[in-house]
């Protein structure tokens, strides 16, 4: 394989659609044997949304191995995840010949990496003034909502932060450890100075009393999958795979059927989700849930979030879980063992401790000074702007100013992101690394007399995983057995049909301990198909295994006596 001249690719800074296209194309070209990059579909704005498929060809056709599928950027200011993606592509091309297990993955398995899904919405966050975009291009921003306050920037700084407005009825008041920082006032506190807060906008339909913030209709296709799709939840389209984005990933996601793990990036939080976003841990399968806690643990080794349910831990409000998410359906519905990573979180790295994982907002006056404090040094003026005085045309005198939100919870300084991409691509490479793999150990002759002879293969999974991924995806009906096959030539089939079918061979994750009557029934690893044929001497025979998602293998044997 010749040697790929370098690629421009950097991860000190965010790239823009043309700019990530331009790079793809360029790895593509400087990888040819082991990459391709193809549209899945157009965007509103006729963007494409790129994957770019990874494996050694030289080995076999991809959709021959067994994949695993990444993907970024589905919601639209989740900047980072898309370098981590971009990272993950650019660190199993160059790696490959260099590092063992990259090479060793290339070359048994198939990558497909999706590095922005949203490549509208993202465009409209990147650049000034940093709207915070979650949807797609089916909306522009300003036409997300009907009528009240719509963000702008109304100072035209390049920047969408805050307002604050002096009000004896506000919510707010400065903190005494800073006056830059806004504090809730005390439950039973009066008599100081009072402020409401609001996002910089102009508003529409002012009734000179109360500002109406409706949510957005912008969108979200992270709502907008067929597992419990539900037309209230915000974003959630008008029908599940309504957006174009939303159906270009399921439509790829069906016909690769052999797609054996899953990670979809997001910030922020800096923890792995996983299922189930509807269900309690209780209602899900205990193998399911064992397999996930221990792959889970993987990630929080490598990257050092914390590994949690997204229904359990993350849903603040258990009456309205989440529903219409892309990792339900590909879990819930596919059985492929899924995560989510929430990378970068600034309260961890400005040193405040976790005692939550949804947070909006830092928890305690001590938690903002320590966030702001960090802020001040690390991106100055682009990530908190000062309080400055302007003349609203709706609200008269106000401040403009605050936390630039875009650029401090939900993306890290450029300068970070390295650091924070290699961490996450290794627990990727490791969740890929326990897929299922089947083989052909042995093939065995044995003269019977009479050119009959006995043929016997041993099949067995060399995969942590087993064949069948999960026991969702045997309840589902979409875990398709492993069948065994002996191309016998000219050789006469006497006993037992052609393609045998062995059901399902476990993987390692089942015996996580010792044998033990108290523990789980094991299921077998391996097993045994025979045949007998009636063959000349030195008869060439072929055996091979195939599994949907655990790959394929193969191996001849002469016959001899």
């Amino acid at each position: 394989m010749s040697v790929a001249p370098p690629v421009d690719v950097r991860f000190d800074r965010y790239y823009d659609h043309d700019e990530l296209t331009e790079r793809l194309h360029a790895l593509e070209a400087a990888h040819p044997e082991l990459a391709t990059l193809r549209s899945l579909g157009k965007s509103f704005g006729d963007r494409d949304v790129w994957l770019m498929e990874i494996t050694n060809r030289a080995t076999g056709p991809g959709e021959h191995k067994p994949g695993y599928y990444l993907d970024a950027q589905i919601h639209a200011e989740e900047h980072a995840t898309s370098a981590v993606a971009l990272y993950a592509i650019h660190h199993l091309l160059t790696g490959y010949g260099h590092d063992e297990t990259v090479t060793r993955l290339v070359d048994e398995q198939v990558f497909y990496v999706v590095p922005r899904i949203n490549p509208d919405g993202a465009e409209a966050s990147l650049k000034p003034p940093y709207y915070l975009w979650c949807g797609n291009g089916r909306f522009a921003p300003g036409q997300d909502r009907l009528g009240g306050l719509k963000t702008e920037d109304v100072d035209g700084d390049g920047y969408i932060v805050s307002m604050r407005v002096s009000d004896p009825l506000g919510e707010w008041k400065k903190s005494a450890l800073d006056e830059r920082i806004m504090v809730q006032r005390e439950p039973g506190e009066y008599g100081g100075d009072y402020y409401r807060l609001y996002p910089e906008g102009f508003i529409e339909d002012y009734d000179g009393a109360h500002v109406r913030i409706d949510k957005p209709f912008d969108g979200n296709l992270n709502r907008n999958f067929p597992a419990n799709w539900d037309a209230d939840e915000y974003g959630a389209g008008e029908a599940p795979l309504s957006e174009p984005e939303a159906a270009a990933i399921a439509r790829f996601i069906l016909d690769h059927p052999n797609i054996a793990g899953m990670n979809a990036y997001h910030t922020h939080g800096g923890i792995i989700l996983r299922p189930s976003m509807t269900l309690p841990d209780s209602a899900m399968s205990a193998k399911d849930l064992g397999l996930y806690t221990a792959l889970g643990s993987v990630g929080t080794a490598l990257t050092g979030y914390p590994t949690i349910s997204i229904y359990e831990e993350f849903t603040p409000d258990k009456s309205k879980p989440r529903r219409g998410g892309l990792m339900d359906w590909t879990y819930e519905k596919m059985g492929i063992p899924s995560f989510a990573t929430e990378v970068w979180d600034v309260e961890t790295e400005a040193g405040v401790e976790k005692t939550a994982f949804y947070n909006l907002h830092p928890r305690t006056e001590e938690a903002q000074l320590k966030v702001f404090e960090w802020v001040q040094e690390h991106l100055g003026e682009h990530g908190v702007r000062p309080w400055k005085a302007f003349d609203h045309p709706q609200l008269g005198p106000v401040e403009v100013g605050g936390m630039v939100y875009i650029w401090t919870y939900r993306n890290p300084p450029p300068a970070l992101l390295e650091k924070i991409c290699h961490a996450n691509v290794l627990f990727n490479l490791e969740h890929a690394a326990a897929a299922p793999r089947v083989r052909v150990e042995r093939v065995e002759t044995e003269a019977l007399g009479g050119a009959l002879h006995r043929v016997r293969a041993t099949v067995a999974n060399h995969g942590y995983l087993p064949s069948n991924l999960t026991d969702v995806a045997i309840g589902r009906g979409v875990a398709k057995t492993v069948r065994v096959t002996l191309d016998a030539g000219d050789a006469e089939l006497v006993m037992n049909p052609r393609e045998v079918d062995v059901g399902h061979l476990a993987g390692r994750n089942e015996r996580p301990f010792p044998w033990s009557p108290w523990g789980p029934t094991w299921t077998p690893t391996t097993k045994v198909v025979e045949w007998l044929v009636r063959a000349p001497e030195g008869a060439n025979l072929r055996v091979r295994v195939v599994s949907e998602r655990a790959g394929r293998h193969e191996r001849e044997i002469e016959v001899t006596s």
